[in-house]
């Protein structure tokens, strides 16, 4: 019986591997990078897995220069001001307020402190302490607490629900110093998505966000998530919200890719139906973020965030031409989905990597006919 069970796990392992591997005509064959068929990264302009940036998913040497400067000096004013200098309503500045929160996040939990230490991202609340009325480090700190829950406790538990509710009162704090700026209602999308708030409730919020930035991709991603048949909605009404934004987006706004956004948050935990990448909605939703990327200004920075996720689809659909096309742009960063939800990034968006490379070069494709 135990050898049944055997050959039944691995004929379930060969239909979910199958279709990922195969391409058109034969099998794609993946070898080691050391061996010497292997397709070299370098031929492509790609970077080697040991230096891929987990950090971000595109490049933003600003903020580089200024996290580097922030956590080697522990001085939070160069922070303060890259802020203050940053457009309120646009997508940059909520990136950058989540990656300060994040780099103080990661500080604290490699250094909690103790009696002899003082604790990691002392840099924030010694910003909090000396300028309370920065809206930038207001933020910053509301985001943090977010981070915090998230980290280090569970969802329905005191802890969680204690360090949410200080969060939603420093997102109050961060509201009324920046009246116009719609980050600390985003921050406070994913406390009501964390504390189980009821759908109206989260749709007055979600109004305070349109009065402010109406076409902000990254309030609408994390708005997505609350829809989502896995938290406070379900698979239609994730679909629905995505949709309509999509249609509502104006020309060269990347929301056209949020159908896509959805999917993927409702792929099935295990596929055996060989031709579910190629399936109507899959394919409907991959052409209308292929559509918002070619339609897109070439500095949007939530581009690299979609480029991402349509390689992806692009790899899983054996459309490994586009695959590599979106490589070209995005390669050297990964800090962006799907990557980002494995425990090794760069490891995995290699593999999709080689997989993409592989595909296009069993179809004649090589480094010197890349796809423009």
């Amino acid at each position: 019986m135990a050898i049944l069970w055997l050959l039944m796990a691995l004929l379930m392992l060969s239909f979910v591997l199958l279709p990922f591997l195969r391409r058109r005509r034969g099998v794609i064959e993946q070898v080691p990078p050391e061996h010497p068929d292997a397709a070299d990264p370098a031929a492509y302009g790609f970077v080697r897995q040991e230096e891929l940036d987990i950090r971000m998913p595109g490049p933003d040497q600003d903020l580089l220069d200024v996290l580097e400067l922030v956590q080697r000096t522990q001085d939070y004013r160069a922070a303060a001001q890259l802020l203050a200098g940053t457009e309120s309503q646009g997508e940059v500045r909520w990136q950058r307020v989540q990656a300060f929160a994040g780099a103080a996040a990661l500080e604290l939990q490699q250094r909690p402190g103790g009696v002899h230490e003082t604790p990691g991202g002392q840099w924030l609340r010694v910003w909090r302490a000396e300028q309370p009325k920065d809206a930038g480090g207001a933020a910053v700190h509301a985001e943090f607490l977010v981070q915090q829950a998230w980290r280090t406790s569970t969802p329905g538990t005191d802890d969680f629900r204690i360090i949410m509710e200080e969060a939603r009162e420093a997102c109050g704090q961060a509201a009324l110093l920046a009246p116009g700026d719609p980050v600390p209602y985003i921050i406070e999308l994913s406390i009501a998505r964390g504390l189980a708030c009821p759908q109206a409730e989260f749709e007055q919020l979600w109004l305070k966000i349109l009065d402010r930035a109406p076409h902000h991709m990254g309030a609408h991603l994390a708005a997505l998530h609350y829809w989502c048949e896995k938290w406070h909605g379900s698979r239609e009404q994730a679909y629905a919200f995505a949709q309509a934004a999509a249609a509502r987006a104006p020309q060269g706004s990347l929301l056209a890719a949020l159908p896509l956004f959805a999917v993927f948050e409702h792929l099935p935990e295990v596929n055996l139906v060989a031709g579910f990448y190629q399936s109507e909605v899959v394919t409907k939703a991959m052409h209308g973020a292929l559509y918002a990327v070619h339609s897109a200004r070439p500095d949007d920075p939530i581009l690299a965030h979609v480029r991402h996720l349509l390689v992806f689809f692009l790899v899983r659909a054996e459309r490994w031409a586009e695959a590599v096309q979106q490589l070209i742009h995005v390669d050297g960063h990964v800090g962006a989905l799907p990557w980002t939800l494995s425990a090794d990034p760069a490891a995995e968006f290699a593999v999709y990597r080689a997989l993409a490379v592989a595909g296009y070069e069993a179809n004649g494709g090589s480094p010197a006919n890349l796809p423009g």
